[in-house]
């Protein structure tokens, strides 16, 4: 598939936002409070960039800059900034 379709962009809009809600309200390990903000700053930059892209129609900087935002979902899940255990959701929980 060499095109990135509004079916694709949308199933990615609404994993990675539901990802991110779910993040928010996960549990974090104590002392790392400001890491966590960091990471979270940054998800919901990627995100709302992605949206300015979507608007502009532009699809490949919109899927690029939702696949930037779930990086950093799935490396917060990792490093447990947030406890989750949604594999459909975070790459390498369970």
């Amino acid at each position: 598939m060499d095109k990135i379709s509004d079916e694709k962009l949308g199933k990615y809009f609404s994993i990675s936002k539901e990802a991110f809600s779910l993040a928010k309200k996960a549990e974090c390990v104590i002392g790392m409070e400001k890491e966590r903000a960091a990471f979270l700053d940054t998800i919901s930059r990627y995100i709302q960039d992605a949206e300015h892209f979507y608007k502009k129609n532009d699809k490949v900087n919109a899927f690029a800059a939702l696949n930037y935002a779930h990086g950093w979902l799935d490396a917060g899940a990792k490093i447990r900034l947030w406890k989750v255990k949604d594999g459909r959701l975070f790459a390498g929980v369970e």
